[in-house]
């Protein structure tokens, strides 16, 4: 969640009600404008509040055209019809929703089998707010296994625990770490190589490593993160040195990718030594926002100190989350998908997003002015510099004026030892269509012939130049 600080601008005026928004009071009075920043001193009709809200929401970005986002931004109408109808139903509460509560079991079952666990039912997993809380899950079973491994030595003033992982990954890595006083041990980048060298992970870890991280599918570039080279290095480190560390998966987008468009990619539980996987339904999960995924191999990989147990909702839950409260709005919805697709219907809806990513990203390629790090055929990604001779515009002025065109096209700087390096990228989901591709070439091609007159690039605070900063 993004941190507000209060207040923007003290003594703001309020807002403006339009005299058709009001309803006459019993004296024939409009309805006052209500204040911005604290909270009215009396109710306002209902359709008042609707239209005030409305109005303001407006300025929004339009999320179809959103290129920044991972995030699902349209289901069918049938999908939004039952999430309304489970609006209501707290996800916790399993004894008065069981049938909520079995539609999470079988979704847990459904990802087991699609990531190839040796017994699928014994599998544990559970449904989350998103990949973000579901790292942290997977962390928390890390962190605790190894502490009862070495419940000798931890905890001590002289012992910390380490997390290997690479510079590229989400940044709920580095919250886990920062929260649950982990050192995070980052793998740079080096070169063209823009994610995890299992080589270089390998020689970080030591007897106070909790587990190694692999991203499959970078924020940064779209690209997959080797893991079945990443387990042999370990596998090769346990031999000369007993040390047996653990992997995660990170599957945030690609782990509702690579089952269907790579299937003969092996990065999930076919390798032994991955214990965890997560990924985000909403995201390529083809759900709308607040639904993520996480699970452990076996029982045995999620210590049982770390799950609960409550009664005062009814019947015994047990419950291994950071939150309580959430809707079943969203577990409804991701069953709905997998019902709704199946296997071949996956295949063909992530293998159409990623031809367009593909297609994308070379005509991007054609126009002479961009060069590709990565071209859309992992994740639907891809990840763009400027040519080596352009000098009149950077990405930051091609996203800021894409931008005036209503389309969200992020620029950024990548991580230390490769900060030099400036990029567009584009993510391409579900509803992102050819035409929609078409239409966004036509507005970069009209824009390429201004930039191309520039002087030199005109952002000159990349922090500002394509993010809203509260």
């Amino acid at each position: 969640m993004s941190l507000h600080r209060g207040t923007q601008r003290p003594g703001a005026r309020p807002m403006a009600v339009n005299p058709f928004y009001g309803e006459a009071d019993p004296l024939g009075d409009m309805v006052d404008a209500p204040p911005k920043h604290r909270l009215p001193d009396g109710p306002l009709p209902p359709t008042t509040a609707y239209q005030l809200v409305h109005d303001e929401l407006m300025l929004d970005g339009n999320a179809r055209l959103n290129l920044a986002t991972f995030v699902t931004t349209w289901m069918e109408p049938q999908a939004g019809v039952l999430m309304a109808e489970c609006r209501d139903k707290n996800m916790i509460d399993k004894d008065e929703y069981p049938r909520t509560a079995e539609l999470e079991r079988r979704c847990v079952s459904m990802l087991a089998h699609l990531w190839n666990a040796p017994d699928p039912d014994t599998t544990v997993g559970c449904s989350t707010t998103g990949s973000s809380e579901a790292c942290m899950l997977a962390g928390m079973a890390l962190k605790r296994r190894w502490a009862l491994r070495n419940a000798d030595r931890y905890p001590s003033r002289t012992t910390r625990p380490n997390l290997v992982m690479g510079v590229n990954v989400q940044v709920c890595w580095d919250k886990f770490c920062n929260f649950w006083e982990v050192e995070a041990r980052q793998v740079p980048m080096e070169g063209d190589r823009f994610h995890l060298d299992p080589a270089a992970a390998a020689e970080l870890c030591d007897e106070n490593t909790i587990g190694v991280v692999a991203i499959l599918g970078s924020t940064f570039d779209g690209s997959y993160e080797p893991v079945a080279e990443l387990c042999a290095a370990l596998d090769d480190l346990q031999e000369r040195t007993g040390l047996d560390v653990p992997v995660h998966v990170d599957g945030a987008s690609g782990a509702m990718i690579a089952p269907f468009l790579d299937p003969d990619l092996v990065w999930d539980f076919r390798l032994p030594r991955v214990s965890s996987v997560n990924t985000s339904g909403h995201k390529y999960g083809l759900v709308y926002p607040g639904v993520g995924w996480a699970l452990w191999r076996s029982a045995a990989e999620l210590p049982e100190d770390l799950v609960f147990r409550v009664n005062y909702l009814g019947g015994d839950m047990p419950t291994f989350a950071l939150n309580f409260s959430r809707p079943g709005a969203q577990v409804a919805a991701q069953y709905y998908t997998f019902l709704r697709l199946g296997r071949e219907g996956f295949r063909a809806v992530q293998q159409s997003t990623r031809n367009v990513a593909r297609e994308l990203a070379e005509r991007m390629e054609s126009l002479g002015d961009f060069r590709l790090l990565t071209r859309g055929d992992e994740l639907p990604v891809f990840a763009v510099t400027t040519a080596d001779d352009v000098s009149a515009f950077d990405v930051f002025d091609v996203s800021r004026r894409l931008r005036e065109r209503g389309w969200l096209v992020p620029a950024y700087t990548f991580p230390a030892n490769r900060e030099d390096l400036a990029v567009l990228r584009v993510v391409c989901r579900n509803g992102f269509s050819e035409d929609l591709a078409a239409l966004f070439m036509e507005d970069l091609e009209r824009l390429l012939p201004e930039l191309r007159a520039q002087s030199g690039p005109l952002v000159t605070d990349r922090n500002a130049a394509t993010g809203f900063h509260h």
